[in-house]
């Protein structure tokens, strides 16, 4: 591709990157489509288990990107790690999420995702939400397009939504894969020559033995959205067992918990289901 091409005079935009399949489909868009410069956050858990792959493989497609896209050297900023510890609770964005909560379960990564945002002064984080994701379910009804100042289309929260809670968790964010679902990314991916490095990125929170395990939430998600053969096929035979048996108890145990606990909300992530995936 020819250097000349980089879109001069962009905005730099801030995108959560994880190395998941979402977030690094987006990075691809935004790279080596519409050529802008990109600053990658990650927000760190080092209880996770999954921490350390992720980091590797965003550092792996990272050289690959240099390596077969050398203008990607002068787009792609050096990935910006906070700890999820760091960030303080925010009472505005906790309320609203517990608010949200008392008609749809979404994970914790909403209370410190856009505290995180409102502390670093981000009015536009691009996140990875997509179809078949509860957060894109719930914002249906809360959105507008609107246009990019580096050119492209995307979709925000409208502005005439700002009494809701909705507003108040996800005024931090845009959502330019909103309308798409994995399937449609894997299609995408083909067509655009990127499946090599779509096949690079990880998605699992609990390996085994440097696999995905077939039974955490990321797991789950990839197999009943279309992309089961991510999942080594030992592990998904596990998870249709998991699937069928356990996990109908979980949203029961969950609200029982809540109960007992009045409604507080943790800070360990659950599931990355903001374009973590």
């Amino acid at each position: 591709m020819d250097a000349s091409r980089i879109t001069t005079g962009s905005a730099c935009v801030d995108l959560l990157w994880t190395g998941g399949w979402d977030s690094t489909f987006r990075l691809l868009q935004l790279l080596l489509l519409h050529r802008v410069p990109v600053v990658p956050h990650y927000l760190e858990d080092p209880t996770r288990a999954s921490t350390r792959k992720e980091l590797k493989t965003m550092a792996r497609i990272r050289d690959h990107l240099r390596e077969a896209y050398p203008h990607t050297r002068e787009l792609l900023h050096p990935l910006r790690i906070a700890g999820v510890a760091d960030v303080a609770e925010d009472p505005e964005i906790a309320g609203a999420l517990r608010e949200i909560r008392k008609r749809i379960f979404i994970g914790s990564q909403y209370a410190w995702l856009p505290a995180y945002c409102k502390q670093n002064a981000i009015v536009d984080m691009e996140l990875g939400v997509h179809v078949d994701d509860k957060v894109q379910a719930l914002l249906r009804s809360f959105v507008v397009e609107s246009e990019h100042p580096n050119g492209y289309r995307s979709i925000r929260v409208d502005p005439g939504h700002v009494d809701t809670a909705e507003s108040r968790l996800f005024r931090y964010f845009n959502f330019p894969l909103f309308h798409i679902d994995k399937l449609g990314i894997d299609r995408q991916a083909e067509a655009e020559g990127w499946s090599t490095i779509m096949d690079m990125t990880w998605f699992c929170h609990t390996p085994m033995r440097g696999r995905p395990c077939g039974i955490c939430a990321p797991c789950v998600y990839t197999i009943e959205e279309g992309l089961a053969r991510r999942v080594p096929a030992s592990r998904r035979a596990l998870s249709f067992f998991y699937r069928h048996l356990a996990l109908p108890l979980k949203g029961p145990l969950r609200q029982v918990r809540a109960s007992l606990r009045g409604g507080r909300i943790g800070r360990r992530p659950a599931a990355p289901g903001l374009g973590g995936r």
